[in-house]
C-alpha cells in the first residue's frame, strides 16, 4: 500500500494535533502541508517499520522540531484572542507540551508516545508530569476528594498536592460531601461511586452538579456503572487499581480544558 493510502485515514487528526501545537489553524494546517509535500519529495524519509499512525506523527515532530523557533522556551507573550486552554497550551514548554498533546488528545499510549518521540518510556512519563505540573501552576485549584477507603484517599490526596493543588476535604458519604461543599466551593472533584454508609458517589456529584459548574473526575472499581452505553456518560473516568500517572494526567486534563464530566451520568 503507498504512503498516502496509508495516511489517509490518520490527516484529520495530524491536522488537529498540528493546530493544537502551534496554536493556530493556518499554522498547524501549513505545518501538515509542508509535511506532505516533504514526503512527496523524499518518500524515503517516512518511517515504513512502525505503524502509519505513529509514523506520521513521528515525521509531523521531526519536521517541527527543525524550526528552532518550536524549540524555543515558552515566554513569549500570548494573543489576547486565544481561548483559555489556548493561552495555558502555549505556556507550556515544547517537549512537555508534545507528550501531553499526544497522550490526552491524541490517545496515544505512553509506549507509542515514547516511539513518535523517539525517547524512552520512562523520559516520556517524565515529560507528561512535567507537563501537568506547569498546567497545576497555571490553574492551581481546591479540590474535593469524594472516597470512603482511607488508604486510597490519602493517595488521592498526595498526588493532588503533588500537582499543587489545595485538598478542601475528604468525604466518605454523600452527607459529607455536600456539606463540604457547602463550606468552601471545588474547583474539582474526585469520586468514588460506592461510599461508606452505602450512600452513592454519583447521587453525590449530581446534586453537587445541581448546585454548581465543576468538572468531576470519577476514580472507581465499578466502571460498568457508567460505561453503558445508554445515557450521557463521564469524559473523566479512572479504573481502580489506578496507575498515579493516569490520574494526575486526567486532573491536568480536566483543568486545562475545563471541560464539564458527569453531569448526567447518574
Amino acid at each position: 500500500m503507498s504512503i498516502a493510502k496509508e495516511i489517509a485515514p490518520h490527516l484529520p487528526y495530524l491536522r488537529r494535533f498540528a493546530r493544537a501545537l502551534t496554536g493556530t489553524q493556518n499554522s498547524g494546517d501549513a505545518y501538515v502541508v509542508a509535511m506532505l509535500e516533504a514526503l512527496v519529495l523524499d518518500p524515503g524519509a517516512f518511517p515504513r517499520d512502525l505503524n502509519p499512525r505513529i509514523g506520521l506523527y513521528r515525521t509531523f515532530l521531526k519536521l517541527w522540531s527543525s524550526v528552532g523557533l518550536n524549540t524555543m522556551e515558552s515566554g513569549a507573550a500570548v494573543s489576547l484572542n486565544r481561548s483559555p486552554a489556548e493561552r495555558n497550551l502555549e505556556a507550556l514548554t515544547p517537549r512537555p507540551r508534545q507528550a501531553f498533546l499526544l497522550r490526552t488528545v491524541e490517545g496515544f499510549s505512553i509506549d507509542e508516545v515514547a516511539a513518535i518521540m523517539e525517547v524512552s518510556p520512562a523520559e516520556t512519563a517524565g515529560l507528561i508530569q512535567t507537563a501537568g505540573q506547569e498546567i497545576a501552576e497555571q490553574v492551581a485549584t481546591d479540590v474535593l476528594i469524594i472516597e470512603d477507603e482511607p488508604i486510597i484517599a490519602l493517595d488521592i490526596e498526595t498526588m493532588v498536592e503533588e500537582l499543587g493543588h489545595t485538598v478542601t476535604g475528604v468525604a466518605r458519604t454523600q452527607r459529607e460531601a455536600i456539606a463540604l461543599v457547602a463550606k468552601k466551593r471545588p474547583g474539582l472533584v474526585l469520586a468514588d461511586i460506592q461510599l461508606a454508609d452505602g450512600s452513592s458517589g454519583l447521587d453525590a456529584v449530581n446534586e453537587i452538579l445541581a448546585t454548581i459548574d465543576v468538572p468531576v473526575i470519577f476514580i472507581t472499581a465499578y466502571p460498568e456503572r457508567l460505561l453503558t452505553g445508554d445515557r450521557p456518560e463521564p469524559a473523566f473516568l479512572i479504573t481502580k487499581p489506578f496507575q498515579p500517572e493516569a490520574v494526575k494526567a486526567a486532573i491536568s486534563q480536566a483543568l486545562f480544558f475545563d471541560r464539564r464530566a458527569g453531569r448526567k451520568a447518574a
